[in-house]
């Protein structure tokens, strides 16, 4: 184990300088590889030569708070003009080790499990050079060694195309459910439908035709309840701003309410089954949760939370939630924000003006079904995809734990036997003169 750099945080920088090299700290140590950016910088009189980074060498995340990262390792594919920080290590392989076959072991769930039972501190997880001296590697002859390690690169390179392939299938899903949201509000998904359904000369083209907001739901703001009306448990729920989130009234989401007397007073701010919910207040964070949801019966609405009650003979609930959540309502929404940068406020008269497409109440409640249709497919799809993950997550450690049981090649008797490759290393390791701890004069 070469342990990392000292330095004082005064004299690093983040920029290249002259005389000064790169150090890698944890961050730069990601799913297994070494990512060379927001690197920082110290004099190169801080380094000693054995602290560079050479070829084969496995950088470990030696403290953290967390305990997923500290023990986390990835190899140097060659050598670097750089080192690594004090809340690193390197582990590098003895010559006789293949250095992949080494760093394989690192990310094996042997090696996790020890090292999280090694690290662990009340409030910071730290590992020490002598607990490496701890954690067992499974040895096998050079020559298998050199295959397992061949074989891992082959087929775990294999699971992460199929990591790649599985992890771009969100992005596809989120496309096709905005596909399907523009194509309902449009009448795109409801064209055949509406032709095979209408007598030819009752089809009218101004059936999609776009209305006020307020010409079909009846809109009005929360009330601005008292903080100290509020308790964690009592008769009737308060929706507040952080309620409506990832396009869901999230009840669970630091809950309040109030009395039923209070309830009783202020009835009017009270939701009825069918009505939805708009965030008025932090929309900029909420553009990609979901600044609109379906609202429970029986709760109560609070100040910058609006409540939308869809005109019934006009348009259907589900029909109208649609509409919010398409591209082209959120455009027009998001255009009338206005307040801080980072926060943003969207006011209720620019809310009941925004545009809504205005079929007849017969198709919208065929667009509902055929949406929620295309909707339930793309949650199987997504389910699927979420146990995919798992099994390819579990795949991975089943690869790992078979290469070091010995049962992922197969064994050749002409191999040299590891018990004479590991008296080998020890007797090398026993003539080696171990070094003195220190750091490169100045």
């Amino acid at each position: 184990m070469v342990r990392g750099v000292t330095y004082n945080k005064m004299e690093s920088s983040t920029d290249k300088i002259p005389g000064y090299l790169p150090v890698l700290r944890a961050n730069n140590i990601q799913v297994g590889k070494l990512v060379f950016s927001d690197l920082v910088y110290v004099p190169e009189n801080r380094i000693s030569h054995q602290q560079l980074i050479k070829a084969g060498d496995v950088v470990i995340a030696m403290s953290s708070g967390s305990k997923s990262v500290v023990g986390k390792a990835a190899k140097a594919g060659s050598d670097w003009a750089g080192a690594f920080g004090a809340f690193c290590g390197v582990l590098r392989p003895d010559s006789e080790i293949d250095p992949r076959y080494f760093y394989f072991f690192t990310q094996s769930a042997e090696y996790r499990s020890r090292v999280s039972e090694l690290s662990a501190g009340v409030n910071i997880n730290n590992l020490k050079p002598t607990h490496f001296e701890l954690i067992e590697l499974p040895i096998a002859p050079r020559g298998e060694q050199t295959r397992i390690a061949q074989k891992l690169d082959e087929l775990l390179a294999q699971v992460d195309t199929l990591k790649t392939r599985i992890d771009a299938i969100p992005a596809l899903l989120k496309r096709f459910r905005q596909s399907v949201l523009a194509a309902a509000v449009s009448g795109q998904l409801t064209e055949e439908w509406r032709v095979k359904t209408t007598p030819v000369d009752q089809l009218d083209p101004s059936a999609y035709r776009e209305v006020p907001l307020d010409s079909l739901a009846d809109f009005q703001n929360g009330f601005a309840f008292k903080s100290d009306w509020f308790s964690k448990t009592g008769d009737i729920q308060v929706a507040k701003i952080g309620n409506v989130r990832n396009s869901k009234a999230e009840l669970g989401n630091s809950p309040a309410f109030v009395s039923r007397e209070i309830g009783s007073e202020y009835q009017r701010f009270m939701t009825l089954e069918g009505d939805i919910l708009l965030s008025m207040t932090g929309t900029k964070y909420k553009r990609d949760y979901g600044y609109a949801c379906s609202a429970p019966a029986g709760i109560l609405v609070n100040q910058r939370v609006g409540k939308l009650r869809p005109q019934k003979d006009k348009v259907n609930s589900r029909f109208l939630l649609l509409c919010l959540q398409s591209v082209g309502f959120r455009e027009q929404f998001f255009s009338g924000e206005t307040g801080q940068v980072s926060q943003g406020n969207v006011g209720s008269e620019h809310i009941k003006k925004c545009l809504i497409p205005s079929p007849a109440i017969e198709e919208q409640a065929e667009i509902v079904r055929r949406t929620e249709q295309l909707f339930a497919f793309a949650e199987q799809v997504e389910a699927k995809v979420i146990s995919a993950k798992s099994r390819i997550d579990h795949l991975t450690q089943s690869i790992l734990a078979k290469a070091f049981r010995g049962e992922l090649v197969p064994q050749d008797p002409n191999d040299e036997p590891a018990s004479v490759l590991l008296k080998r290393i020890q007797a090398q390791h026993a003539a080696t003169p171990k070094s003195k701890r220190g750091r490169k004069s100045t």
